[in-house]
């Protein structure tokens, strides 16, 4: 099946090379027209090579027209206005893209883009000393989300999530269990020394004073200290795990900070970094002159005391990225880390890596909204509200879809009055409710034929719901491009739109005409595959009833 878009591309590609000898690859852009009297496609392309061409708009429009209307899957091609050009496509081409969709199934939309190039996306790595918060939802929603596009479009991808296990809230983790152990022996402890007052805290120190009775009562050694510290890691990280788990939220590679240390890649590092000429001692320190690269000062790496700064474990962990083969790497980043994009690139840069191959995007601050006042703490527990608690309240779904219906970069009031309505005023339910209409239409009737084309489907809703059905593919590549993941969020809500239009207006089963109500069938069918894979990219269920 010809795919539309890419069709128009190379007709418009072709033709201007053969009138300016002139590549537009780069410039030509397809839309589909919002009003359905200017075509089924439109482009541009005429304005944004004028100042190229040293043309008028209307001119280079002109000229290539009586080529653009010669090929045979266009009916007509218009000009309008300064130069656009409006693209009438046969019908009997277009919905050739039904045979496609019901042909390749659920591998409809995706594409060899990514040419398996390894990409590694960093995403929530919050520390394993407490819950996952609201911060950690959006962004493990919008990490989680993107991976599974960049996979579908042909990158090869591996999903990190780095555990921060070497700094001082691990020591502190570690002497709050050591306290809590002896607390559940009955022993004295020093309740100032507990820096995490978790109910699991106190739960996996009982169970190692029930196994290990007074072993380590009186040991003050690093090995008692390392013991506490690993179990507590362990117990936290497990706990994270769980909740991503119920978040739907998998990860191929938890990366440890304490690693990166005991396989010498933080020394192997600093190697590299000493030996470059943008190393430096002052008072005492050692510093990289990462302001050669753009950051705002330079970065003390070794402190004076001989102890490594936060930026040496970081620009290690960069570099085995690297050193693992990845040639992309995406950092997905709180809003408190947008000062840190330019000291991690320079020091990228200084390792010898390119800069650019690291795309970093940071993930704005979430706030919870209850009758048009900010919810700042759990009613259950008074406190910060979890990840567990909110998918408790209105769902997985509706919590993973408005974490990313809005770019990342914007802020985001999270209605939870709206989240919790089961009517179409949600999208979540407004999107499901659309496949459960589907499902029922097709349990009650699913003989459609799968044929090259479909000619009865001529009317205006079906028309545009089978293009929007054909803009899949382009609107995936376009978000592994960007990364805003939010776009197909818009895409699910409009072929929702599109097809609840269509279904109130048209009666799709229609026992006097047989032939149309096959093809129509076919039509439902093919919208029900797309839609079945938009919600599994977004991480959310196609429920057949509702």
């Amino acid at each position: 099946m010809k795919d539309l878009n890419i069709e128009i591309k190379n007709a418009l590609k072709e033709s201007i090379d053969k009138v300016f000898s002139y590549d537009a690859t780069s410039d030509i852009v397809i839309e589909i027209p919002k009003d359905k009297s200017h075509g089924d496609y439109a482009s541009s392309v005429a304005m944004r090579l004028a100042r190229a061409l040293k043309k008028a708009p209307l001119e280079i429009a002109k000229s290539i027209l009586p080529l653009l209307n010669g090929y045979s899957f266009i009916e007509k091609v218009e000009i309008a206005g300064p130069g656009f050009l409006n693209f009438y496509v046969k019908k009997e081409n277009l919905t050739e893209l039904l045979h496609d969709i019901l042909t390749l199934k659920d591998k409809y939309g995706s594409s060899d883009f990514g040419k398996k190039e390894k990409i590694m996306v960093e995403y929530v790595s919050a520390n394993p000393t407490g819950d996952l918060h609201l911060g950690h939802a959006r962004g493990a929603a919008y990490g989680d989300t993107l991976t599974r596009i960049l996979s579908f479009v042909g990158y090869d991808v591996l999903r990190e999530y780095y555990v921060n296990d070497a700094g001082n809230q691990i020591e502190v983790l570690g002497n709050s269990l050591y306290e809590r152990y002896k607390e559940a022996l009955g022993l004295p402890f020093d309740l100032e020394a507990i820096g995490y007052q978790g109910k699991d805290v106190i739960t996996l120190a009982k169970k190692i004073a029930k196994e290990d009775g007074n072993k380590w009562v009186n040991d003050n050694s690093e090995k008692r200290k390392d013991y506490f510290k690993d179990v507590g890691i362990k117990l936290e990280l497990d706990k994270i795990k769980v909740d991503l788990d119920l978040y739907r939220v998998h990860f191929d590679h938890y990366q440890s900070e304490r690693a990166l240390y005991r396989e010498g890649k933080v020394e192997s590092a600093l190697k590299v970094l000493k030996e470059s000429p943008y190393y430096f001692e002052k008072e005492g320190a050692t510093w990289i002159k990462t302001t050669e690269f753009g950051d705002d000062k330079d970065r003390v790496i070794i402190k004076s005391d001989g102890t490594y700064t936060y930026f040496t474990p970081d620009i290690a962990y960069h570099k085995d990225k690297f050193d693992r083969g990845y040639t992309k790497l995406v950092d997905i980043l709180g809003a408190d880390h947008y000062g840190y994009i330019a000291r991690l690139k320079a020091g990228i840069k200084i390792m010898g890596y390119n800069p650019d191959n690291l795309e970093v995007k940071i993930i704005q601050i979430v706030r919870l909204m209850e009758n048009g006042q900010e919810v700042k703490m759990s009613k259950r527990t008074g406190n910060a509200i979890t990840i567990r608690e909110l998918c408790e309240d209105v769902g997985v779904d509706v919590a993973r879809y408005f974490f990313i219906s809005k770019p990342i970069i914007s802020h985001l009031d999270f209605d939870l009055n709206l989240a919790r309505n089961q009517s179409s005023e949600n999208p979540v339910y407004y999107i499901q409710y659309a496949y459960a209409r589907m499902s029922s239409i097709l349990k009650k009737r699913s003989d459609f034929e799968v044929k090259e084309n479909y000619p009865l489907l001529t009317n205006p809703k079906e028309v545009e719901l089978i293009k929007h059905l054909g803009e899949l593919k382009n609107v995936l590549i376009d978000i592994a491009k960007v990364k805003e993941v939010n776009i197909l969020c818009n895409y699910a809500y409009k072929l929702a739109q599109l097809f609840h239009s269509y279904y109130n207006d048209n009666k799709v089963i229609d026992e006097e005409n047989e032939e149309l109500t096959k093809e129509r069938l076919a039509l439902i069918k093919a919208s029900s595959i797309v839609l079945h894979t938009v919600l599994n990219l977004l991480g959310c269920e196609a429920k057949e009833s509702m």
